[in-house]
């Protein structure tokens, strides 16, 4: 079996954006901008390319992930590759790939960070009893109330 694990680090080109489906699972969408550097050895030239990736992730890691980032920030993303395709209401083929994200990440190369734990709710889920806020039709945009955990929970 292939696997089909990616991690890329790099920016976010957009601020998180949260929305609910018609059940309450949250879903968050975030841009990425990797940044790939070498040494032109012909002309002695720094170059530089840059790749874009549009990246989804579920549940409440989407809610802790809009909660937490924002534009710029420098992350550290592992997941898989998916591929979907739709057809447009002209009748049109389109695809995407895009990343989903098994775990997100600030980078601390340039940056520090204050981890605060959610506390595990029933059924062994973490954040389990934060409130949900079902669409009424298709997504609807939105924030869950944040949860922190007491001073004295260890990691």
């Amino acid at each position: 079996m292939a696997d089909n694990t990616i991690t890329v680090v790099g920016n976010l080109t957009r601020d998180p954006e949260l929305r609910f489906t018609q059940t309450g699972r949250a879903r968050a969408l975030l841009g990425i901008a990797v940044n790939r550097r070498w040494m032109n050895r012909q002309t002695n030239e720094l170059e530089e390319q840059v790749s874009f990736f549009n990246v989804v992730c579920w549940a409440e890691m989407a809610e802790n992930v809009s909660e937490s980032l924002a534009k710029g920030n420098r992350v550290v993303i592992t997941g898989r590759l998916e591929q979907r395709s739709w057809e447009t209401q002209d009748g049109e083929q389109r695809n995407t790939v895009e990343i989903v994200a098994d775990e997100i990440a600030p980078s601390l190369r340039w940056a520090t960070a204050e981890i605060t734990r959610i506390p595990r709710g029933p059924g062994g889920d973490a954040g389990g009893s934060r409130e949900r806020r079902p669409a009424s039709s298709g997504w609807d945009s939105g924030d869950a109330p944040a949860q922190h955990a007491p001073e004295e929970e260890p990691f």
